[in-house]
């Protein structure tokens, strides 16, 4: 407890933040030290039922009539996740303004797809940003070209926390670090306080709001349901989770579990156990958050991400929206059809989402129905794709991949307009030497090491 002793007082010094802030920071610290990052005993878990995971083709049809429609979405608010930056892709700013389509960003596919929505029934679905520290400047100065447009667009910033120096447990913008650097937001579990603490909760419980859809903002399928939400108001489902099946694609993502007969979520690799596993699409009751967060009953696993900054090894402690899930009354899961998680994480999910694969219709990226298959090829592309502007710039256009199921690129690899890629595709350019695909290439099972394999 001595740590905790000796962190509070530092932690009060840091004018950088509010109470709230600092209070839930000490409040996730001392669980952390009391050891209540517990482990899971892995016999006590089972699959969920179905009464817990609903299958999507049960649910009952949403309302033929555009009135009742419009009553549905006008109790829901759409909130993206938006705290992260688009370095991993070679980008700077939030991800979620990297280009996904005909020139269209993430936010402005998203933007679309809910003006469609109000324009269509004459609803209001507000749309919310959850930045963090990162990308709210950003953010803010993005989303005035969206000021004409027929919806309400609210930001609001998760918590920052400081990050802690290992060896003494003092929080790292006290040694020298006044920088971002010194400072983390703890993880997307932080959304349900930080929407209360924002004011943003009681103001769309005020206007008769009743159920928020949480979703990655890179989520290109995490698009408004309305059969799902037309279910959750029938049932009194305080908590929605969406699962998808797993394919062998797929060794991340949280898996949902009966344990102890409340449900959890829980990292598992295991793919013959668990079918089944977390799109982080979820819909929760505002007023349910509302009565936990105060109640501060929100105690999720926490998540210790051990990071090291200028060879000083820090400590962030972080939470899961997914793991809130054992807290709220009738909680289930409905296991969606996999377009409803589309995320888009590297460029070689950008070359899925840009092929003919897909097609755009009013802001929705709706899968090209000339695919038989239903899981998408699978691609690899090698370090010289890894940034967006290195990826666009070695297609001359993006390939027909309908009848593609794997691509492997490796090496100094161009791409001329108008290519045709089928079955089993791996190129290899030899080290130091380009290697140029013409334009027009139909390529199918091969693997080609030079221009005489094409």
């Amino acid at each position: 407890m001595e740590k905790l002793d000796h962190l509070k007082p530092a932690v009060a010094s840091l004018s950088q933040i509010s109470e709230n802030e600092k209070n839930g920071f000490i409040n996730l610290f001392s669980r952390y030290l009391s050891g209540e990052a517990q482990h899971i005993e892995w016999s006590k878990i089972q699959t969920p039922t179905d009464e817990v995971v609903v299958p999507y083709d049960t649910l009952s049809p949403s309302p033929d009539d555009p009135a009742e429609t419009k009553k549905l979405l006008d109790k829901l608010v759409v909130l993206k996740l938006n705290g992260g930056l688009g370095t991993t892709m070679g980008c700077t700013g939030p991800k979620s303004v990297i280009e996904v389509r005909n020139g269209l960003t993430f936010l402005d596919l998203i933007v679309i797809q809910i003006e469609h929505l109000n324009s269509k029934y004459g609803c209001n679905v507000p749309l919310v940003l959850m930045n963090s520290f990162n990308t709210h400047d950003d953010t803010l100065k993005i989303v005035e070209k969206y000021s004409n447009s027929n919806i309400q667009i609210h930001t609001f910033n998760q918590s920052q926390y400081p990050r802690l120096v290992v060896e003494d447990f003092s929080p790292l913008p006290l040694k020298g670090q006044p920088g971002k650097d010194g400072w983390y937001p703890p993880g997307h579990g932080d959304v349900f306080p930080s929407l209360l603490n924002s004011g943003k909760l009681d103001a769309f419980l005020s206007q008769g709001k009743e159920y928020v859809f949480i979703a990655n903002s890179d989520n290109l399928g995490a698009i408004v349901d309305l059969k799902i939400l037309n279910h959750l108001i029938q049932n009194k489902n305080e908590y929605c989770m969406e699962v998808t099946p797993k394919t062998l694609a797929d060794v991340k993502g949280g898996t949902l579990i009966s344990y102890e007969g409340k449900v959890q979520v829980n990292e598992f690799k295991s793919i013959e156990k668990f079918k089944i596993f977390n799109t982080n699409n979820l819909w929760v009751n505002l007023n349910a958050i509302k009565r936990l967060v105060e109640a501060d009953a929100l105690k999720m696993e926490i998540i210790p991400n051990p990071k090291e900054v200028d060879g000083i090894k820090v400590l962030q402690l972080e939470t899961a929206a997914g793991a809130a899930i054992r807290f709220f009354d009738h909680a289930i899961g409905i296991n969606v059809p996999r377009s409803r998680f589309l995320p888009v994480k590297a460029t070689s999910d950008l070359l899925l989402v840009q092929s003919d694969l897909y097609t755009l219709v009013d802001g929705f990226v709706i899968r090209n129905q000339a695919r038989t298959n239903p899981a998408n090829p699978s691609i690899e592309l090698g370090p010289e794709f890894k940034k967006v502007g290195n990826f666009l710039s070695r297609f001359k256009s993006i390939p027909s991949i309908i009848d593609l199921d794997s691509l492997k690129v490796t090496g100094d690899v161009w791409f001329g307009g108008g290519i045709v890629l089928k079955g089993k595709v791996s190129i290899a350019a030899k080290p130091g030497v380009k290697l140029e695909i013409p334009d027009g290439a139909v390529i199918e099972n091969k693997e080609i090491n030079g221009p005489e394999d094409i």
